[in-house]
């Protein structure tokens, strides 16, 4: 009765382990064909900027390129001027940045913690700036930007920054009003007592304690304007002030030879654009960000947890 009270014992743990490990190979088999379905597109480009004139028209070259040929990345550098517009995206993406992490923070304390007219009314605009979408305002915007002056400069896409606004500015808003409605009132009303106003309240003692909010706004801050297209696009015609996202259509428009508008490097004139080159001008626009990412990749998720991003 005892061996048979054992081998029952062990045959039930046996089942819970083959439970445990069938649940687990069909988590890793679903977690990893989900991360294929996005790795997918990153890993085309990759594979295809490697590739000769003969890989791209051979169909059995798929994902390995025959030979691996890196002179696509230097046709790809020059041709669409890397070093000249990667300092217009570092320039605007900065200064953004900056203007967002500065006002958006003032602004969301002062949602969390003072009592004012219109507040509500306030916050509603501010819940509509994150639902309604920029390319229904584009059309009042590029009217008073133009009788501003402000067309063909950075001016659009850096001054409304500063003021709680310009791109997604609404979602950074309410980031920060709902990090600081989380943090007790004791801290203030101590800072009263010693003397603090409002002003130096926020600065001496709350900003210093949204670390995370500010870490969170900073990168999604970076890379929105970064990968942005549309509004430089509209607001921006002069190709000294062009951004890198605005040049790959220029490159795609090479290709298919529509037309040749980018300025063109002498040494590069008889060098046939393939789609080699243009997946090579694609991932050379976004491994600066990916490698900004990478550095605060760590920082970046516990900033997430502790703002409280992910309970809204």
């Amino acid at each position: 009765m005892t061996v048979s009270k054992k081998s029952g014992a062990l045959k039930s743990k046996s089942i819970r382990i083959a439970r445990t490990v069938a649940l687990r190979f069909m988590f890793y088999f679903l977690l990893s064909a989900l991360s294929f379905i996005f790795l997918y597109p990153f890993i085309t480009m990759i594979a295809k900027s490697l590739m000769t004139d003969d890989d791209l028209y051979n169909i059995t070259v798929k994902w390995l390129p025959s030979r691996a040929t890196w002179s696509n990345y230097d046709i790809a550098f020059r041709r669409m001027r890397f070093r000249a517009y990667v300092w217009n995206n570092i320039l605007v993406g900065g200064l953004a940045t900056i203007g967002h992490m500065f006002s958006c923070s003032l602004t969301g304390y002062a949602f969390a913690r003072y009592n004012f007219r219109l507040k509500n009314v306030l916050f509603v605009i501010v819940i509509m700036m994150m639902i309604v979408p920029v390319q229904v305002l584009i059309f009042p915007l590029y009217k008073q930007y133009s009788d501003w002056g402000w067309l063909n400069s950075f001016l659009p896409l850096v001054v409304p920054t500063f003021f709680g606004m310009g791109l997604n500015g609404g979602f950074f808003i309410f980031l920060y009003r709902q990090f600081f409605m989380g943090l007790p009132y004791e801290m203030e009303e101590a800072a009263r007592v010693d003397g603090c106003g409002p002003i130096r309240t926020y600065a001496r003692i709350m900003l210093p304690m949204a670390q995370a909010p500010m870490l969170v706004c900073g990168v999604l801050s970076l890379v929105w304007h970064w990968n942005d297209y549309f509004e430089p696009g509209v607001y921006i015609n002069n190709p000294a002030f062009r951004m890198l996202p605005s040049v790959l259509p220029n490159l795609y428009a090479l290709l298919n030879q529509e037309n040749h508008t980018m300025i063109q490097v002498n040494e590069l004139e008889g060098i046939v654009f393939n789609e080699a080159m243009l997946m090579a001008a694609t991932f050379l626009c976004i491994i600066p960000i990916m490698i900004a990412y990478l550095i605060l990749q760590r920082r970046f998720m516990e900033g997430v947890e502790r703002s409280g991003l992910t309970g809204m």
